[in-house]
């Protein structure tokens, strides 16, 4: 068995003295690990540091095996990503959300985002919305996404200003006026209308919003706790709107 195809690095984990194993996030094999031999070595650490893109040559007996990487670089951004808090938090927190997802179930869709995204981390002012965004896709990927489209009540698609905690669907300002303190803010950037750019406000909502719906949809149930990096990416791309 063999494929090849390019991937972005999630992590590494020692395997023996000098290999190590590698977890990937690919096009089409979706989140994908593999044993790299020499993956210790001073030419290939640089290489297997996460967030960077490479070219990735699996091999195996058998499909269901773990198999070996062949790995070569292709952009290597993982430094220019240590600098920066919102970067190394949300790669962080990121990966962890990946890995909720079945191995090797292709989700090309995350994959091409979390390349995109990775491109604009390091810049606080567009990372908050886009990791919002990637919170929101793992969740329909997972089979509980969000409705923010239209009206749960009504069916309208303008003056939409709440979600339902319980449904997970927007809300019109009219109909969800006399239960606002039961609902959440709906972020202005995340309405299919006129879109708004993040502000600090909105983008406190819509951490609140996706917080609420990953405890309850996919870490309580499996026993599991938010990772701590989601916290410090958060406070980072906070902080961007302070004065």
């Amino acid at each position: 068995m063999q494929w090849q195809e390019e991937a972005i690095v999630l992590g590494v984990k020692r395997h023996g003295e000098t290999s190590v194993i590698c977890e990937v996030m690919t096009r089409a094999h979706g989140r994908h690990m593999g044993m790299v031999r020499g993956g210790r070595s001073r030419a290939m650490q640089p290489v297997l540091q996460p967030g960077n893109l490479v070219d990735v040559t699996w091999r195996a007996r058998l499909d269901e095996h773990l198999g070996e990487f062949r790995i070569e670089p292709l952009t290597q951004r993982a430094a220019r990503l240590m600098e920066s808090a919102t970067a190394l938090y949300g790669l962080q927190t990121m990966a962890a959300l990946l890995r909720l997802l079945p191995e090797r179930d292709p989700h090309p869709h995350l994959y091409e985002a979390l390349d995109i995204i990775l491109d604009h981390l390091d810049n606080p002012a567009d990372a908050g919305e886009l990791f919002i965004r990637f919170e929101l896709a793992v969740l329909n990927d997972l089979g509980f996404g969000l409705d923010l489209t239209e009206c749960a009540a009504t069916g309208q698609r303008h003056d939409l200003a709440f979600v339902s905690p319980k449904s997970g669907r927007a809300v019109s300002r009219e109909a969800g006026e006399p239960w606002a303190e039961k609902m959440f803010p709906l972020p202005g950037f995340l309405r299919g209308e006129e879109r708004e750019r993040a502000t600090r406000e909105s983008l406190t909502d819509a951490f609140r919003l996706t917080a609420h719906f990953l405890h309850r949809h996919v870490y309580d149930p499996r026993g599991l706790a938010m990772p701590s990096s989601r916290e410090g990416f958060m406070q980072a791309a906070l902080k961007a709107f302070e004065a």
